[in-house]
């Protein structure tokens, strides 16, 4: 602990203690993560600060006390109780008795606030690390407190109380791998001398009493468990909800004794909920038995459990038993007797409401629970009981096919039965199931729940087959009128998936072409943004797909093989001019998707292509909307990245970053300088001293970076061996990178900056190095290379920058204002880039940049100062009524 922080603690803690209130509570909940850190570490906080145990007993006494104060105290009694010696000492004053007595707050009228609850129940559990903080908890009586406090009316004190008591069983069970006896005699054979004897007597003393201690426990606890599982009126659901969250807690984590020893106890209970089929018990009971079932142990206690498992998968409540079941399948416990069964289970409504053969000829006894059907007739839970159904076909289809009633592919032609019946115009094969079809007619909500099923079952083998299928029935519900926007998104999602998988499209008809075609002509004109922006974003989409024509002899896009007849092109650049910033946006990214693959051959620009991008420029300085306007950069970056470098090419990049770099939006300028990094991948590469995608592992983790959807490979232009590393320079300069790299290093937004200074880093040490000792005819080509720094704005600040290093380092010359290397012209002023590079401590700027405002306002000192000074202000008679103070916070 800094001498500091020891310095002002004293007097945090009287401040503390007195009865007054803090501002912001929140100061006090930093200052116990910094206590836990110090005690992590091994310091003793008595020891730094032995004005702590008469703070302890100041606020303890004083019932005057913040109940913010008093839940702190009793945290910080228990962190320091957590090792013996910090535990003995507080024991010996007794502040342990009275922090921890429950008497003592009841009686002050203080146990009814939660937050003294919390500070109660969090404090002994800070403290039981160790045997004697176990023995305190029991002598003193606190587990019966403790099970009543986990069905606490504040949902925070009960979750508190559950984790409390499994922390005490879990911590606390013996390993019985090895016996403690045979141990200490072995223990004691070896060493021989008495003074080992008498440790080995003290610490097999300790355990004997920490295991009766543990054993009383234990017993206290299976038997509040056996009582409390079964519900005696509706009023104690939430009793039994409780009891089974703390069961099945345990028994996920408890080693064989302990887990066979609280099976033993509550398993008749078990028996007893699950036979009483009480609906809210479900999942809580279900999160039990797979805790607890375990289909590799063949004890009879196990046994038990799967027998326990079979019932809930028997339950004869049709929403109770597709929850169970769906449960179990999604926890992975797969064995040969209930995935088969819960399989049917979930298949059963699919089955019944299609009339699909999907559980076989034989479905008597999974008929008989959803009492033919009945269940299914009322409109609400049909449609829960068919989503449950359709989200876990997921799961189904991936488990192995001889725990499957069907072959994977009829329950795929089950899915777009459904989506038939759901658009009105097909009926269930199903005798009995009219009014089961109405319920899911128009129902958006299944709708959406079945095109996810469809898109996952797109992986499944066999599914190419059911490609025109699947096709027809999609183009239909992008043709509905009475669609809605997420259910044509979700379709449109759906063709590129199955087109992804099943690349071989001679299963689709020039009809089903003609079809898509006419329908994504009306999409894009849809009175609703969000079906124009679905349509625009699925042209990208489709582009980006490339598949297989004429028995894979020919590969292109899917754009090429399913819209023929309709200019892709055409569409996305009227929708350039669309009112919505959003469908403007994504109509640039598809444009630059389907234009990928010209870009790749090198073809020349066409004059529809020349008009794009005339447009794009127009949307980078005029659109009002920034979504547009970063769409624009990142086409001209994939453009870049996959072409060759032309006239029109480098001239609209120069352009972009003059536009972009002036960007209001930060996104904006962010993308602007990631073009410039790959025009200085392209001429520098492979000089020596040039590092390419620098430090790119800091940029992912940076909290305000920004990641690009879509990763670029540079197209790199063969240089020849002997370039002139000033022409290259000259040229970056003229391009305006450099100008870029300037400007974002002196901009407001803190990624911008720390983007532009790494590169500005990487071009210093591909420059810099190359001239130490190497006095040449290139030397002198490189200081001959200026840029040119405005007068105004962040030429102005980069000038400032270089005249503070020029008064701070006379004896270093600087080519700037007067100088014999500066050539001024007007307001602006040309600099040698070489000592520009140089003099802007780009490293001291590199270390502020990667720094987060915690390193000076979250540290201990300032938290510290901060509580004295929200303290001194609030007792300041010259406070102004309503006056904050506003301290630091998380």
């Amino acid at each position: 602990m800094d001498r500091e922080c020891v310095s002002l603690l004293p007097r945090v803690c009287k401040v503390l203690a007195d009865s007054g209130s803090l501002p912001d509570d929140t100061s006090l909940e930093k200052l116990l993560d910094w206590f836990t850190k110090l005690i992590k570490t091994g310091e003793s906080l008595l020891e730094s600060c032995p004005c702590m145990i008469e703070f302890i007993s100041t606020v303890v006494c004083n019932t005057a006390s913040e109940p913010s104060v008093l839940s702190f105290t009793l945290k910080l009694t228990g962190l320091i109780a957590a090792t013996e010696d910090g535990f003995l000492t507080l024991q010996e004053c007794s502040a342990l008795d009275q922090a921890f007595s429950l008497q003592h707050w009841q009686g002050a009228g203080l146990w009814e606030d939660p937050c003294l609850r919390i500070g109660w129940i969090q404090g002994l559990k800070n403290s039981l690390q160790h045997p004697r903080a176990l023995s305190f908890f029991v002598q003193s009586g606190f587990i019966k407190p403790l099970l009543q406090l986990q069905t606490d009316t504040s949902l925070f004190v009960a979750s508190a109380a559950i984790q409390m008591l499994a922390h005490i069983l879990l911590l606390f069970q013996p390993d019985l791998s090895s016996g403690s006896n045979s141990m200490d005699k072995k223990e004691e054979k070896v060493n021989g001398s008495a003074h080992a004897s008498n440790i080995d007597l003290k610490q097999r003393a300790v355990t004997m009493e920490t295991s009766a201690e543990y054993t009383a426990v234990v017993k206290v606890v299976s038997q509040y468990l056996k009582e409390s599982i079964v519900p005696k009126e509706n009023t104690q659901l939430h009793q039994s909800m409780q009891t089974l969250k703390l069961l099945a807690l345990l028994l996920a984590q408890a080693r064989p004794h302990l887990r066979d020893e609280l099976l033993q106890t509550v398993s008749g209970s078990l028996e007893e909920v699950v036979t009483a089929g009480y609906s809210r018990l479900t999942l809580p009971l279900l999160d039990v038995i797979l805790a607890a079932y375990s289909s590799r142990n063949e004890s009879l206690l196990v046994q038990r459990v799967g027998s326990l498992l079979s019932s809930m998968l028997n339950i004869n409540k049709p929403a109770d038993v597709i929850q169970a079941a769906a449960a179990f399948l999604r926890s992975g416990h797969h064995d040969t007797t209930h995935t088969p069964q819960a399989v049917r289970i979930l298949l059963l409504p699919l089955d019944i409401i299609t009339g699909h053969t999907l559980l076989g000829t034989d479905i008597s006894g999974d008929d008989q629970q959803f009492s033919k059907a009945d269940h299914l007739t009322n409109k609400t839970s049909c449609t829960s009981l068919i989503c449950i159904c359709l989200t876990n076909t997921s799961h189904i289809t991936l488990l192995p096919s001889g725990l499957l009633p069907c072959p994977p592919t009829l329950i795929i032609t089950a899915v777009l039965s459904l989506m038939r019946i759901c658009r009105g115009v097909s009926t269930s094969s199903s005798s009995g199931c009219s009014e089961v079809c109405r319920n899911v007619i128009g129902s958006g909500k299944v709708q959406k729940c079945a095109l996810e099923a469809l898109t996952f079952l797109s992986n499944n083998p066999g599914a190419k087959e059911k490609i025109s299928e699947v096709f027809t029935v999609l183009i239909k519900y992008l043709e509905n009128p009475d669609s809605e926007p997420t259910v044509l998104h979700k379709s449109y999602q759906a063709i590129v998936k199955w087109i992804s998988v099943c690349t071989d499209l001679s299963f689709i008809t020039d009809q089903l072409r003609r079809d898509l075609v006419e329908v994504v002509k009306k999409r894009v004109c849809d009175m609703r943004w969000e079906v124009r922006d679905s349509t625009v974003e699925f042209l990208g989409h489709l582009a980006g797909v490339n598949v297989s024509l004429e028995s894979a002899e020919k590969v292109c896009s899917a754009s090429e093989a399913l819209l023929v007849g309709c200019c892709t092109t055409t569409l996305l650049r009227e929708a350039l001019q669309d009112t919505e910033s959003y469908v403007r946006a994504s109509a640039v990214s598809s444009l630059a998707k389907t234009l990928t693959h010209s870009w790749q051959q090198g073809a020349l620009l066409t004059q529809e292509e020349t008009e794009i991008v005339s447009r794009l420029l127009e949307i980078l300085s005029e659109d009002t909307e920034g979504f547009a306007r970063r769409a624009v950069v990142q086409y001209f970056i994939a453009w870049f990245s996959t072409s060759s470098s032309t006239s029109h090419l480098m001239q609209s990049v120069r352009s972009v970053l003059s536009q972009g770099s002036a960007d209001l939006d930060w996104e904006v300028k962010f993308h602007t300088l990631e073009l410039a990094e790959l025009l200085m991948d392209e001429v520098l590469s492979g000089w020596q001293g040039y590092r390419k995608n620098w430090d790119t592992h800091h940029d992912a983790q940076h909290p305000y970076g920004v990641v690009c959807e879509q990763a670029y490979t540079l197209h790199t232009h063969k240089k020849g061996v002997a370039s002139d590393l000033g022409r290259v320079l000259k040229n970056l300069v003229e391009q305006g990178v450099v100008s870029v790299l300037l400007s974002g290093l002196v901009d407001c937004d803190r990624p911008v900056a720390l983007k532009a200074c790494q590169l500005l880093i990487t071009l210093r040490q591909t420059v810099c190095p190359l001239l130490l000792g190497n006095q040449d005819a290139s030397t002198e080509t490189v200081d001959r290379v200026y840029c040119e720094l405005p007068g105004w704005g962040w030429g102005r600040e980069i000038r400032k920058i270089l005249e503070i290093k020029k008064k701070s380092n006379e004896a270093q010359e600087m080519d700037i204002m007067g100088e014999e290397s500066a050539v001024e012209g007007g307001d602006s002023v040309s600099v040698g880039l070489r000592e520009v590079l140089g003099s802007l401590s780009l490293d001291n700027r590199l270390d502020i940049l990667t720094q987060s405002s915690d390193h000076i306002h979250n540290s201990p000192l300032s938290l510290l100062q901060d509580i004295l000074t929200a303290r001194g202000a609030n007792t300041n008679s010259d406070t102004q009524p309503g006056q904050e103070v506003i301290v630091d916070c998380y």
